[in-house]
């Protein structure tokens, strides 16, 4: 069986609607968007900027904004805490960017959150004098350009045609279940979800 329109509906439509959301800056955006789609428990993802003090930032014009990606994930199946496990296999904690643009920075958005973080570190191996990872609250996030949102996808006509089918707009890809998990696939990561299987006959397309 091919991918369909009406399989990416239905994988959307089942995805749960409570969600917690964990904002990272892990360098360039978009491949921890991509390997954030493939973690299990993970809902939807879209990359933006934060962390800085300049209003309604752009690409163009980012200011001392980082990149970031958010993933927003279900918290019966996983925690902050292993995100943050990903967080940190993800980066080098004991080396920053040069660029801003391009900083590792864990955010956290609730009480819990921070709780979490400050237990994960507790009971880490890190160096805590010689961490170059920033800890920060998460003022606002400022969602990136169309064309930075699930960029795997872009010339895998097999994947983006069949949205294109179902009437999705780029907002609607953008905070798409199927999207992201899609776009994991797209980068080459492996990904559990059943309408992959369904459609290897159209992935040279």
């Amino acid at each position: 069986m091919m991918l369909t329109p009406q399989l990416v509906s239905e994988y959307d439509s089942n995805a749960p609607d409570e969600t917690e959301t964990a904002t990272f800056g892990l360098g360039c955006f978009w491949g921890p968007d991509a390997a954030a789609g493939a973690i299990d428990g993970v809902v939807r993802t879209r990359v933006g900027y934060a962390g800085g003090t300049k209003p309604d930032p752009s690409y163009d014009v980012i200011g001392d904004h980082t990149e970031v990606v958010q993933a927003a994930y279900d918290p019966d199946r996983i925690s902050f805490r292993k995100l943050l496990e990903w967080a940190f296999s993800e980066q080098q904690p004991y080396r920053q960017p040069r660029k801003r643009q391009y900083h590792n920075i864990v955010f956290t958005e609730t009480a819990d959150q921070h709780e979490q973080l400050q237990a994960f570190l507790d009971d880490s191996d890190f160096d805590r004098d010689r961490l170059e990872t920033r800890f920060e609250e998460l003022d606002e996030c400022y969602v990136a350009e169309d064309y930075h949102q699930k960029f795997q996808l872009r010339g895998k006509r097999w994947i983006t045609d069949v949205f294109d089918e179902a009437n999705y707009d780029a907002e609607d890809v953008r905070e798409s279940p199927a999207a992201a998990k899609l776009n994991a696939h797209a980068a080459g990561h492996e990904v559990d979800v059943p309408f992959l299987e369904q459609s290897y006959d159209r992935r040279s397309k």
